[in-house]
């Protein structure tokens, strides 16, 4: 089971219901019990006894951090020692009850905020799209307006690095689509925010010399060095909605990375052949006159290495180009 993310603002909480109760008295937790369980170690629920209730915030806070859930197990034992049985984490419980429980730890987590700085019609179409795959999403740009972003919780009409840091939470992602217009502000505003990952919409060039304008202005040259430009995967968009496209499958990736990725590898920016909006790759050409003709050359080529290899007496297949 994935998990679960409420579009509803507000702390992260597990619905933890009890599977199985194999009970001895004076064990009282039953299969059906529930509780909603916080970060903080309120419990709104039952869930049984004071033996029980360790297990079950640890485990909580352990996936509340990561969004997966799991199954665990509490079994009476004389030590207190955890193990991993398949698909279960068995916590031991020195306990009077005799009493074994097992329980889901099901994370609610709110919907991961995504910022969009910028007012251009990229802004505009990943903004109206982010939404649909589960994003809540806040835009600040210079004379934005609520109906220039109908989709969006939050709509600022600045991009005033202070005054965005007052007025937004931070963000787990972020996403600069300026396009030319007020480049350096939005990238400062959201450097500002500090958000999980940063991504700018344009070239390999052009944020280079952005990124070289930052660090001379004062910005920390790690966060700096992080930021993802290009952005987007490869697909060959064009389009404002197909680059907004590329950008969110970017975005979604790193959501859904498992939690054991490092910082490092998240952080690692897509090769410099991405096509983008401003800066278009031009596609190479063969001697035959197209990149298709050299794609098929290559394969044809390591298909006559593999022959080689097999049989060296097997006379070499020419190639495309008449060689």
């Amino acid at each position: 089971m994935d998990q679960r993310r409420s579009p509803a603002a507000g702390p992260a909480a597990a619905l933890c219901p009890c599977l199985r109760a194999a009970r001895a008295a004076p064990a009282s937790a039953r299969a059906g019990d529930k509780a909603l369980v916080t970060a903080d170690g309120a419990i709104h629920g039952w869930i049984g006894g004071g033996c029980a209730q360790p297990a079950v915030i640890k485990t909580v806070r352990q996936a509340l951090a990561d969004g997966r859930p799991r199954t665990i197990r509490i079994t009476p034992t004389d030590t207190t020692a955890e193990r991993t049985l398949g698909d279960v984490l068995e916590f031991g419980m020195a306990c009077h009850s005799g009493g074994t429980l097992e329980l889901f730890i099901d994370p609610v987590l709110p919907a991961p905020r995504l910022m969009v700085l910028g007012d251009s019609p990229v802004a505009r179409a990943l903004a109206a799209l982010a939404p649909r795959v589960g994003f809540s999403v806040s835009v600040a740009a210079e004379g934005a307006t609520e109906a220039d972003f109908p989709d969006a919780e939050q709509v600022l009409a600045t991009d005033d690095a202070a005054s965005v840091r007052e007025a937004l939470p931070t963000p787990a992602f972020a996403v600069v689509a300026t396009q030319g217009r007020r480049d350096l502000q939005a990238l400062k505003a959201a450097l500002g925010l500090r958000p999980t990952r940063l991504w700018f919409v344009a070239s390999a060039r052009k944020a280079a010399v952005l990124k070289q304008s930052l660090v001379a202005s004062g910005e920390d040259g790690q966060q700096v060095a992080a930021i993802v430009a290009p952005a987007g995967e490869h697909i060959g968009a064009q389009t404002p909605e197909e680059i907004a496209l590329s950008v969110l499958a970017a975005v979604v990736a790193a959501r859904r990375a498992p939690a054991h990725a490092t910082a490092d590898t998240a952080a690692e920016p897509l090769p410099a052949t991405t096509v983008t909006a401003q800066e278009p790759a031009a596609p190479a050409h063969s001697c035959c006159g197209g990149a298709a003709k050299m794609a098929a050359a290559a394969v044809a080529q390591t298909a006559e290495a593999a022959a080689v290899a097999e049989a060296p007496a097997a006379a070499p297949k020419k190639s495309c180009c008449g060689g």
